[in-house]
Protein backbone atom coordinates (compact mmCIF):
# COMPACT_ATOMS: atom_id res chain seq x y z
CA UNK A 1 0.00 0.00 0.00
CA UNK A 2 1.40 3.21 -1.05
CA UNK A 3 0.31 6.12 1.24
CA UNK A 4 0.01 9.97 0.74
CA UNK A 5 -0.57 12.37 3.27
CA UNK A 6 -0.58 15.86 3.50
CA UNK A 7 -2.74 18.78 1.93
CA UNK A 8 -3.25 20.12 -1.50
CA UNK A 9 -1.48 23.48 -0.36
CA UNK A 10 1.31 24.23 -2.10
CA UNK A 11 4.72 22.56 0.05
CA UNK A 12 8.00 24.33 0.06
CA UNK A 13 10.22 21.98 -2.53
CA UNK A 14 13.36 23.01 -0.54
CA UNK A 15 11.70 21.54 3.12
CA UNK A 16 11.16 17.88 2.77
CA UNK A 17 9.46 18.43 6.10
CA UNK A 18 6.54 20.76 4.40
CA UNK A 19 5.92 18.22 2.01
CA UNK A 20 3.51 15.57 2.11
CA UNK A 21 4.45 11.85 3.04
CA UNK A 22 4.85 8.73 1.03
CA UNK A 23 4.67 5.53 2.98
CA UNK A 24 5.83 1.94 0.96
CA UNK A 25 3.38 -0.63 2.41
CA UNK A 26 3.85 -0.47 6.38
CA UNK A 27 6.69 -0.03 8.91
CA UNK A 28 8.58 -3.14 8.86
CA UNK A 29 10.99 -5.59 6.09
CA UNK A 30 8.60 -4.90 3.34
CA UNK A 31 8.83 -0.70 3.33
CA UNK A 32 12.68 -1.33 4.14
CA UNK A 33 13.08 -3.33 1.23
CA UNK A 34 10.88 -1.22 -0.93
CA UNK A 35 12.49 1.99 0.55
CA UNK A 36 16.12 0.12 -0.20
CA UNK A 37 14.91 -0.34 -3.98
CA UNK A 38 13.81 3.58 -4.28
CA UNK A 39 17.27 5.19 -3.47
CA UNK A 40 19.09 2.51 -4.92
CA UNK A 41 17.03 3.48 -8.27
CA UNK A 42 15.79 0.16 -8.69
CA UNK A 43 12.15 0.85 -7.88
CA UNK A 44 10.57 4.12 -10.01
CA UNK A 45 7.11 2.92 -10.07
CA UNK A 46 4.49 1.59 -7.57
CA UNK A 47 0.85 0.64 -7.77
CA UNK A 48 -2.34 1.83 -5.26
CA UNK A 49 -5.81 1.05 -5.01
CA UNK A 50 -8.23 3.60 -6.20
CA UNK A 51 -10.47 2.01 -2.55
CA UNK A 52 -7.56 3.17 -0.37
CA UNK A 53 -7.40 7.06 -2.02
CA UNK A 54 -11.49 7.16 -1.69
CA UNK A 55 -11.27 5.39 1.72
CA UNK A 56 -8.63 8.48 2.99
CA UNK A 57 -10.47 11.15 0.60
CA UNK A 58 -6.88 11.61 -0.76
CA UNK A 59 -6.29 13.14 -4.57
CA UNK A 60 -5.05 10.98 -6.89
CA UNK A 61 -1.22 11.91 -7.29
CA UNK A 62 -0.56 14.25 -10.53
CA UNK A 63 2.36 14.43 -12.68
CA UNK A 64 4.78 16.70 -10.78
CA UNK A 65 3.21 16.09 -7.42
CA UNK A 66 6.75 16.33 -4.72
CA UNK A 67 6.28 14.00 -1.76
CA UNK A 68 9.13 12.98 1.07
CA UNK A 69 9.49 8.78 1.26
CA UNK A 70 9.32 7.88 4.96
CA UNK A 71 11.59 4.93 6.01
CA UNK A 72 10.05 1.89 8.67
CA UNK A 73 11.66 4.79 11.63
CA UNK A 74 9.52 7.79 9.65
CA UNK A 75 12.31 9.62 8.88
CA UNK A 76 11.85 11.48 5.33
CA UNK A 77 14.55 9.50 2.92
CA UNK A 78 14.07 11.01 -0.43
CA UNK A 79 12.20 13.05 -2.02
CA UNK A 80 10.13 11.83 -5.37
CA UNK A 81 8.13 13.50 -8.48
CA UNK A 82 5.87 11.95 -10.11
CA UNK A 83 6.09 11.19 -13.57
CA UNK A 84 3.17 9.55 -14.85
CA UNK A 85 -0.10 8.31 -13.62
CA UNK A 86 -2.84 6.03 -14.70
CA UNK A 87 -5.42 4.59 -13.66
CA UNK A 88 -6.42 0.71 -14.96
CA UNK A 89 -8.18 -2.24 -13.82
CA UNK A 90 -5.91 -4.60 -12.35
CA UNK A 91 -6.56 -7.22 -15.12
CA UNK A 92 -4.40 -4.46 -17.78
CA UNK A 93 -1.15 -4.16 -15.48
CA UNK A 94 2.01 -4.67 -18.44
CA UNK A 95 5.10 -6.18 -17.44
CA UNK A 96 6.84 -3.22 -18.12
CA UNK A 97 5.04 -1.78 -14.77
CA UNK A 98 5.97 -4.79 -13.01
CA UNK A 99 9.20 -4.68 -13.86
CA UNK A 100 9.67 -0.75 -13.07
CA UNK A 101 8.24 -2.01 -9.29
CA UNK A 102 11.54 -3.20 -8.41
CA UNK A 103 10.33 -5.97 -6.35
CA UNK A 104 12.70 -8.76 -8.34
CA UNK A 105 9.36 -9.51 -10.16
CA UNK A 106 9.88 -11.39 -13.71
CA UNK A 107 6.46 -11.53 -14.96
CA UNK A 108 2.63 -9.81 -14.26
CA UNK A 109 1.85 -13.13 -12.87
CA UNK A 110 4.55 -13.22 -10.28
CA UNK A 111 3.95 -9.35 -9.42
CA UNK A 112 -0.07 -9.28 -9.14
CA UNK A 113 0.54 -12.81 -6.75
CA UNK A 114 2.36 -10.92 -4.33
CA UNK A 115 0.36 -7.92 -4.56
CA UNK A 116 -2.29 -9.74 -3.75
CA UNK A 117 -1.27 -11.55 -1.04
CA UNK A 118 -0.47 -7.70 0.64
CA UNK A 119 -3.58 -6.51 -0.54
CA UNK A 120 -5.80 -9.42 1.07
CA UNK A 121 -3.52 -9.18 4.06
CA UNK A 122 -5.23 -8.51 7.64
CA UNK A 123 -3.08 -4.57 7.57
CA UNK A 124 -4.78 -3.60 4.14
CA UNK A 125 -7.96 -5.00 5.07
CA UNK A 126 -8.05 -2.99 8.81
CA UNK A 127 -6.73 0.20 7.16
CA UNK A 128 -9.76 -0.07 4.59
CA UNK A 129 -12.17 -0.98 6.79
CA UNK A 130 -12.97 -4.24 5.05
CA UNK A 131 -12.61 -7.76 6.96
CA UNK A 132 -13.59 -8.97 3.42
CA UNK A 133 -11.39 -6.71 1.22
CA UNK A 134 -10.61 -8.85 -2.35
CA UNK A 135 -9.01 -7.72 -5.84
CA UNK A 136 -10.12 -9.24 -9.41
CA UNK A 137 -9.09 -8.60 -12.95
CA UNK A 138 -12.06 -5.31 -12.20
CA UNK A 139 -10.10 -3.59 -9.18
CA UNK A 140 -8.84 -0.38 -10.30
CA UNK A 141 -5.55 0.55 -9.24
CA UNK A 142 -3.80 3.90 -9.61
CA UNK A 143 0.10 2.81 -11.40
CA UNK A 144 2.32 5.87 -10.33
CA UNK A 145 5.81 6.19 -11.99
CA UNK A 146 8.15 8.60 -10.01
CA UNK A 147 11.53 9.83 -10.13
CA UNK A 148 13.98 10.49 -7.00
CA UNK A 149 15.13 14.21 -6.50
CA UNK A 150 16.59 14.42 -3.64
CA UNK A 151 18.27 11.66 -1.67
CA UNK A 152 17.86 13.17 2.39
CA UNK A 153 19.94 10.53 4.06
CA UNK A 154 23.14 12.82 3.51
CA UNK A 155 21.26 15.86 4.85
CA UNK A 156 21.16 14.04 8.59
Amino acid sequence: MTTHSGSDLPADPADPAALPRTEFAFPGPLRDKLVAAVLDGTKTATTGLVADYEHEGEALPRVGDRSAVVDSDDRPVAVIEVTDVRVVPLGEVDLAHALDEGEGDDSVASWRAGHERFWHGPEVREALGDPGFTVDDATRVVLERFRVVRDLRAAR
